[in-house]
């Protein structure tokens, strides 16, 4: 493989200037398999992030869901994380999971694209590592690793890049894309030998899955979203592999409709053993179904579909404003095996309040999407009550969070007023059910419940 490898000195003496000390690789262990499992227990967990309050929240997954009383916030100015909360860090923009170091607990990734870095490009991703004891053992920060970058830490995964069975974190700034060897240290950072990203793109998100290929050895693509500097959605894919990063790599918008500027997720929704790509498009009340295959992204895809509120068996009507697809996330709710698709519609009007905000949530199978149900503020079960601005469906995740072997439904609702706090934000989680989410044994809580300043603060700007 040929690599690029990048000037990092300055960057790594900010680090050793903050007094960091960079952990080894620990010893692989059996506490999970969950890329999201942070004390190792068996349960996923669910991770909110609040860039207005430059925190993110963790609360521990159990068999009785999420809540207040197993939680930790987590901010710059929590013991062994690097740096000082500023007002424009916009720390929990964007936040991942995953085995960073090999010990067997997930870790924590959360980015910080508005940090100010002295002398160096801004943003910053933080590794805040996972334990037996919950966040114990500091974190690892990660500067931009060239200095003519700007907000690094965009977004982050951390996937199988090169096919070796060894996950690696790979970030997008404003305008590169960026990935690290098998050892994770911020110092052994690269670029594609090829660069694809138009030059007028400004990113705004990653994601990542083995969309196409079969077999051992079946790798990774990666799948870039952000806007041109007309404003027009950009979409962007590379492949991982053992071979030249940068080579193979295509646009989605070049070719197709189905761009998008702010969400993505993936998942296998029409069970035929590949992930599906889910792309947003709120400004076209939309979303799109790229399916996966032995040639998706090229003229021969598996094929793809346009759903929209006027779709048959879609819940409500298409009306300028709703911002459908605002928010996407993909996980099988009722256990078939198919995945779901969560989409949020947080401008929505419902009976005549406008943008209070909804969720549809569309079912998969075989026969590719074709039906869904739709959950708002009104709906008997969830908690509020549906008023101006609330915004719910604002982000949107499914995972499974107590264990039932059904994907659970968590939402954000942005604009949600606690008390005298205007756009405090709050999050409802209704768990998953057949043949979808059920509005029995909710829970709703919000940035208050975890000490959180209240206003304008949207808890929840970030779920994972």
């Amino acid at each position: 493989m040929r690599i690029r490898r990048l000037a990092v000195a300055v960057g790594i003496a900010a680090l050793a200037a903050g007094g960091l000390t960079l952990p080894l690789a620990g010893t692989a262990s059996a506490a999970s398999t969950l890329k999201d499992d942070f004390n190792g227990d068996g349960h996923r967990d669910l991770a909110i992030g609040t860039p207005g309050a430059n925190a993110v929240t963790v609360t521990f997954g159990s068999s009785s869901g999420v809540g207040p009383g197993k939680a930790v916030t987590i901010t710059q100015e929590t013991a062994g994380v690097p740096g000082v909360t500023e007002r424009e860090d916009e720390f929990g923009e964007n936040v991942t999971s995953g085995d960073v170091d090999g010990d067997g607990y997930a870790d924590l990734i959360v980015g910080a694209p508005g940090e100010q870095v002295t002398d160096w490009a801004s943003g910053s991703l933080d590794v805040v590592w996972g334990g037996a004891n919950g966040f114990t053992r500091g974190a690892t920060v990660y500067h931009a690793p060239s200095a003519d970058d700007e907000r690094f830490g965009e977004s982050a995964v951390l996937v199988d890049l090169d096919g070796d069975d060894h996950a690696q974190l790979a970030a997008v700034s404003a305008k590169k894309f960026w990935w690290y060897s098998d050892s994770n240290k911020p110092e052994d950072a690269y670029a594609p030998e090829v660069e694809f990203v138009p030059s007028d793109v400004t990113l705004e998100g990653l994601t990542a899955d083995q969309f196409h290929g079969t077999g051992v050895g079946r790798t990774y693509t990666y799948v870039l979203y952000g806007k041109h500097a007309d404003g027009s959605p950009y979409t962007g894919w590379v492949d991982g592999g053992p071979g030249d990063i940068g080579y193979r790599s295509g646009r989605i918008d070049g070719q197709y409709t189905g761009s998008t500027t702010e969400t993505a997720a993936t998942g296998d929704i029409n069970c035929d053993g590949y992930p599906d790509l889910v792309t947003g498009q709120a400004a076209d009340n939309s979303i799109w179904v790229f399916y996966g295959g032995s040639t998706i992204f090229t003229d021969e895809m598996e094929g793809m579909d346009k759903v929209t509120q006027d779709s048959a068996g879609v819940p409500g009507a298409s009306e300028a404003g709703d911002r459908f697809g605002a928010s996407v996330s993909v996980g099988d709710v009722d256990a078939d095996g198919c995945a779901e698709v969560a989409v949020g519609a947080p401008g929505e009007t419902v009976d005549g309040v406008k943008g209070t905000g909804s969720v549809v949530v569309l079912k998969g199978g075989k026969g590719y999407i074709d039906e869904g149900r739709a959950y708002h503020q009104d709906t008997a079960g969830v908690p509020g009550v549906a008023e101006p601005g609330d915004r719910f469906g604002s982000t949107v995740r499914l995972k499974d969070i107590d264990g039932g072997g059904r994907a659970d439904l968590s939402v954000a609702a942005s604009g949600e007023d606690i008390g005298t706090k205007a756009d405090a934000g709050a999050v409802t989680v209704l768990r998953g059910a057949s043949p979808y989410p059920t509005t029995t044994g909710v829970t709703s809580f919000n940035g208050a419940d975890f000490g959180l300043p209240g206003a304008g603060i949207s808890f929840g700007t970030s779920l994972r």
